[in-house]
């Protein structure tokens, strides 16, 4: 048996052929197209594989993920399309291939390693807490609203991604991307592409709904403005027929609560699970911005020997376990919520934690 490691260009078609059978046994598309950025050839030194006797027995990808908020940019490993023969199951070879990624993952000075799994059990032995929020609008009625007289709906990928990441980009929390990146995702099998243009022919809105195997009757991507977005989101529902949920990060109050007006339901998810690898780095850009942006001068996040410390020199929470700190980065609960800190203390780390963290549709894998 051989590995875990990179797999050789020569055998790439091998490993999409493994992936297709064990993942995707009754598609008529290939899995690579559902994630045409981590299992592109272009990624392949980030994919790690397990062999014996010529045959792929077990596989990972990890996806680096470089994200903007407004607390720093930070960098993400996203690990995906963990698959074991079934044959050779229940003998660690997933283990192994995760460790693989995680090692990875920190020489390639990721923050954090992150994946989306409903496997907490699994993952947890590897440091992995759920964590973050997500946020489902339920939308299953139609929408008090009046027929737009300045928008125009199109449905369909023949959409110029320029314009599409011009939007994209204008979310204060998103990955990085490329219009090359867009212009691939949009090619994504099972998705559907839905647009609103007003009348000077220019892009107000976009909306995302399925992909590939996953996420249908989601709006797992959108981008433009409120009203728009809403107008948009209720077209889709009208041409559908059916419910449509779309995810929404915690941090787009104004879009919820426009949902909310309409009488949708609200539902608080998780965003993922989590494991920090690089504490120093991770603590340090936390640090800068509690002290440059929110004036806190006797702001404390570090590492004591086996002990965390978290809040000011005054009042701070100690605790031993990364999970819980995990929890106190990333929420889904306030600081005030975890522990009882000076009231002025806790009104602070109020404003700092959770962090706006997110991942759109297109970036999970």
């Amino acid at each position: 048996m051989e590995g875990p490691r990179a797999p050789a260009p020569s055998e790439y078609p091998e490993i999409v052929n493994f992936l297709d059978k064990s993942l995707r046994p009754d598609k008529k598309w290939s899995i690579v197209s559902e994630y045409p950025t981590a299992l592109s050839q272009v990624n392949l030194n980030n994919i790690r594989i397990i062999k014996d006797n010529g045959e792929v027995l077990s596989h990972a990808v990890l996806k680096p993920l470089i994200v903007k908020t407004p607390v720093a940019v930070f960098k993400a490993g996203a690990i995906g399309s963990v698959v074991t023969n079934s044959s050779y199951r229940s003998q660690g070879l997933s283990k192994q291939i995760i460790d693989e990624c995680l090692d990875e993952a920190q020489k390639q000075d990721c923050d954090f390693a992150i994946l989306w799994t409903n496997l907490y059990d699994f993952y947890r032995k590897f440091g992995f807490e759920l964590t973050g929020n997500e946020i489902s609008i339920i939308v299953e009625n139609e929408l008090s609203l009046p027929a737009p007289s300045n928008l125009i709906f199109r449905e369909g990928s023949n959409v110029d991604p320029a314009a599409i990441y011009k939007l994209y980009s204008r979310h204060t929390v998103c990955t990085v991307r490329t219009v090359e990146d867009i212009r691939n995702f949009l090619k994504i099998p099972n998705a559907r592409i839905y647009t609103a243009w007003d009348s000077q022919g220019a892009l107000a809105a976009y909306a995302i709904e399925g992909k590939g195997v996953d996420l249908d009757g989601y709006i797992h991507e959108w981008g433009g403005g409120v009203s728009e977005v809403v107008q948009l989101t209720q077209h889709i529902y009208k041409t559908q027929q059916r419910p449509i949920t779309l995810i929404a990060p915690i941090h787009s109050v104004s879009l919820i609560e426009k949902f909310r007006s309409f009488g949708c339901m609200i539902h608080e998810g998780h965003l993922g699970m989590i494991k920090i690898l690089k504490t120093e780095a991770l603590f340090s850009k936390i640090t800068r911005h509690a002290r440059n942006d929110h004036g806190m001068a006797d702001f404390v996040l570090e590492k004591v020997g086996d002990e965390f410390h978290i809040g000011t020199t005054q009042s701070s929470y100690k605790t031993s376990s990364e999970r819980e700190v995990v929890s106190f980065l990333f929420g889904p609960s306030r600081p005030s919520d975890i522990h009882k800190f000076e009231q002025k203390t806790a009104d602070k780390l109020n404003q700092i934690f959770p962090l706006r963290l997110w991942f759109w549709g297109w970036d999970s894998i």
